[in-house]
């Protein structure tokens, strides 16, 4: 019944009746109509996604290191940075497909050294996303004459608002926690219209609205060791932790109806108004990264979740199952010094991962395989007190397929997407202790 139910929420969503629709969060995913929406896997920033979502055990001090709060030691200066994301990608199923795209404000964050052995950073960044707007017709049982016009759509997601902090414990050895508040609102509608063949009356749409308001807190600890395999080799191990918790929210439920011009009929009825919760269940992350402490790292990371302990507001869904990440990607600057040329003092990434999703139409496992590539420009003005880098990202990738589904007319979901980041990083000395000439 799981799959079943799993191959109805993909046929329904797969139709995509309503092409070239432009929303706000990912550009029409039907995935994120599942679960919490696109859900979020802590894979950093524009430094991340440039080598392929990886980097828990790279240490850097440009960038803010919230990936794994235990880097936060690294921070040498303040940093400000900030990113701005874009996505164009394609949906299909094996009988139609759609384009769509959308841009919007990454995310942000500070990070500060607080003393020799200690640094934070506080910072707004997303968690999921949903976005998806489709139609599906389905026949009437006993009416060959009529048909049912489903339309499904929703939006909003979640974020969470952060504060991590990392400390050397001992040589080589630090240690990371981070505290984050997590809010934001889900919309969802789903819309009937009975078609009838052959009839002019004035059609009538039956509207099911869901708006769901979350918030509360969550944890995440890391921890990174360093050790030195040679006079310009160093190997590099992190680990990230995320626990599992609660997050706690407000559900209203209402059904109304509407002409079909959108002039609503009567009132609405509130159906359900209560408090309930959903799980985000635990995330575990463990990665290795090798380097010379100049101009070079590659980093291999893997990440766990286990979606299948996942439950929302005490709701029957389609059936999660855990889900493993692995990605493999680096980074090398040729001459990070060098004066007379300044293309070798750009930063060149690229990296490749591969996830798997939590869905398991049919019982058979999806996937989102993708390759990324990215560059982090200095400004030529940059200094030891003060510099600016502006860094670009960018993440080819295909989730899902079009394979046939158990359910009549129905198949999977393929999404072939492009998405990029712009990132801007303002680094500065504070708190310099001034001399008297």
């Amino acid at each position: 019944m799981a799959c079943k139910g799993l191959g109805l929420v993909l046929a329904s969503a797969a139709v995509l009746l309503a092409g070239g629709v432009q929303a706000q969060g990912l550009g029409n995913s039907p995935y994120s109509r599942i679960g919490l929406g696109e859900f979020n896997g802590n894979t950093g920033g524009v430094r991340q996604m440039g080598m392929g979502g990886v980097g828990l055990a790279a240490p850097n001090a440009v960038n803010v290191n919230e990936l794994n709060p235990a880097m936060l030691y690294y921070t040498s200066r303040t940093t400000f940075e900030a990113g701005y994301s874009g996505q164009y990608k394609t949906v299909k199923n094996a009988s139609a497909s759609t384009r769509t795209g959308n841009g919007t404000l990454g995310y942000f964050a500070m990070s500060v050294p607080l003393s020799t052995r200690w640094g934070a950073a506080v910072g707004l960044k997303p968690l999921s996303a949903v976005d998806y707007e489709a139609n599906t017709l389905q026949a009437v049982v006993g009416d060959p004459n009529a048909q049912s016009l489903k339309q499904y759509k929703g939006t909003g997601g979640v974020s969470e608002a952060y504060l991590g902090q990392g400390v050397r414990i001992a040589k080589n050895l630090t240690v990371g926690l981070t505290a984050s508040y997590v809010f934001g609102v889900v919309d969802e509608t789903t819309g009937t219209t009975l078609v009838i063949a052959n009839s002019t009356a004035a059609q009538e749409q039956s509207i099911e609205r869901q708006h769901t308001r979350y918030s509360d807190f969550a944890f995440r600890a890391g921890t990174h060791y360093r050790h030195k395999l040679g006079k310009s080799l160093n190997l590099n191990l992190g680990g990230v932790y995320s626990f599992g918790h609660k997050l706690n929210g407000q559900q209203t439920n209402t059904q109304e109806r509407q002409n079909a011009d959108g002039t609503l009929i009567g009132t609405a009825t509130t159906v359900s108004d209560g408090r309930g919760s959903t799980y985000v269940p635990t995330l575990a992350q463990a990665g290795i990264t090798l380097d010379n402490d100049k101009n070079w790292s590659v980093s291999l990371d893997a990440a766990q979740q286990q979606w299948s302990k996942f439950n929302s507001f005490s709701t029957v869904g389609p059936a999660l199952n855990n889900t493993v990440r692995v990605g493999l990607g680096g980074e090398f600057a040729p001459d990070p010094g060098s004066v007379e040329h300044y293309f070798q003092r750009v930063t060149y990434r690229a990296g490749i991962s591969m996830a798997q999703l939590p869905y398991q139409p049919g019982g058979k496992m999806l996937y989102d395989r993708s390759v990324s590539w990215g560059f982090a420009f200095p400004l030529p003005t940059s200094s030891p007190l003060e510099a600016t880098t502006f860094s670009l990202a960018f993440t080819y990738g295909v989730r899902g397929n079009t394979d046939l589904l158990s359910v009549p007319g129905s198949s999977n979901v393929q999404e072939n997407y492009i998405r990029g980041q712009l990132g801007i990083t303002l680094n500065n000395r504070w708190f310099i202790k001034r001399r008297l000439q």
